[in-house]
């Protein structure tokens, strides 16, 4: 069997292993293999192909991980509309505590509320951002 028959083996069976884990860099390390394969039917010898399916490999990976990284997050779960019909309301806080909390009685109930880190607990209208736990975290309306 030749080389390049061997290296396109390896591609499959990293892109099959990919496929039953969904690990994104499986794919990343199999273009390095693709890299190798083409280095094997240009005729590089052993080491050269190794080399190759290493430093493309590699490379792949970490550009990957580079743009993943620059790329914005999703928002929280927590903090969609879709999911918590209580974002985007508005309260009236009243009085904030010197832990930078406050109690205000919304839906019936008794909530204890935060706000974003970074904004001075001034009273007044305040909208909900998102639920973390069992509390509101609010932002000024």
């Amino acid at each position: 069997m030749s080389d390049s028959t061997l290296w396109w083996l390896l591609v499959g069976a990293a892109v099959a292993l990919e496929l039953f884990t969904g690990t994104f860099y499986l794919l990343m390390l199999a273009v390095g293999m693709v890299a190798a394969a083409l280095a094997a039917h240009a005729g590089a010898g052993l080491s050269a192909q190794l080399i190759v399916a290493a430093v493309v490999g590699s490379a792949a990976v970490f550009g990957w991980h580079l743009i993943k990284r620059r790329r914005p997050s999703d928002p929280s779960v927590r903090a969609m509309r879709s999911v918590n019909l209580d974002v985007g309301e508005v309260i009236q806080i009243e009085e904030w505590r010197p832990d930078g909390s406050a109690t205000v009685k919304y839906r019936g109930a008794q909530w204890t509320v935060i706000q974003r880190p970074g904004n001075p607990p001034t009273p007044g209208a305040y909208r909900v951002a998102e639920l973390v736990g069992n509390r509101l975290l609010v932002e000024k309306a």
